[in-house]
């Protein structure tokens, strides 16, 4: 069953397939696609970075970043063409983070864990600190 949504880009209704996005833009993005391909199949273009293809192309950075996250612009053909880390800016290829702040985030956890785990067993050694444990000795 066909299922109604807004346009991603533009806001208008459609009927939802496989895009988030209408045809009309659809097309636009198709023809903004086409531009930076052939912009970056030129011999001389082929070690463009993204700003100089939004610079050249006049397509947005979002978009042409859209285009490698899809793969339809691989990065073993344009091999300086990338987008930045989310965290730092750093130029990367894929995934939302570079190497070095996936470690330093995998870093903080593992010390954030190992922080709760100690604030939990003091936790612990503080309730059982009060209880008195005796033996009847009037027990016969």
């Amino acid at each position: 069953m066909a299922e109604l949504a807004n346009c991603l880009q533009c806001g208008k209704v459609f009927v939802k397939q496989l895009k988030d996005i209408c045809r009309n833009c659809y097309k636009e993005e198709e023809v903004a696609f086409k531009k930076v391909y052939e912009f970056l199949k030129q011999q001389k273009n082929r070690e463009a970075t993204l700003y100089e293809v939004v610079e050249a192309t006049g397509v947005e950075e979002t978009l042409i970043t859209k285009f490698i996250k899809e793969k339809r612009l691989r990065t073993s053909m344009f091999p300086k063409l990338g987008f930045p880390c989310e965290r730092c800016g750093t130029l990367i290829v894929s995934g939302k983070l570079c190497m070095n702040c996936s470690v330093e985030l995998k870093n903080d956890l593992q010390q954030l864990e190992s922080i709760e785990k100690i604030a939990e067993r003091n936790k612990e050694v503080k309730t059982n600190h009060g209880i008195y444990y005796t033996l009847d000795k009037h027990r016969r």
